[in-house]
């Protein structure tokens, strides 16, 4: 499993998170929400050092990661991280691995 950021979606990080070098980004489940592999979970995002990384990408000096006790709500896909344009907002979508 991988994590593929969109380049818009780096830059909404920059901008929105003030996401700089050496900075950790994490990728979490939720109880709550939906998503279109769990329902009654959603997708969360913060920053935070990491514990137990599973999976992580880097992109200009900022870590994107998923840490191991969170793995399970990917289940076995890759996580691809755009921008809707017109509200400003993060979305997601999942491809089988």
């Amino acid at each position: 499993m991988k994590i593929v950021l969109s380049d818009d979606a780096r830059k909404w990080f920059e901008e929105e998170m003030v996401a700089q070098t050496g900075d950790y980004i994490k990728f979490f489940a939720r109880y709550g929400g939906s998503s279109s592999l769990h329902e009654g979970f959603s997708l969360g995002v913060m920053k935070e050092v990491p514990d137990e990384l599973a999976v992580e990408t880097e992109r200009d000096g900022v870590h994107f990661y998923i840490e191991q006790r969170d793995y399970w709500f990917f289940d076995e896909h890759d996580l691809h991280v755009d921008v809707d344009s017109h509200l400003n907002e993060l979305v997601y979508t999942y491809e089988k691995a």
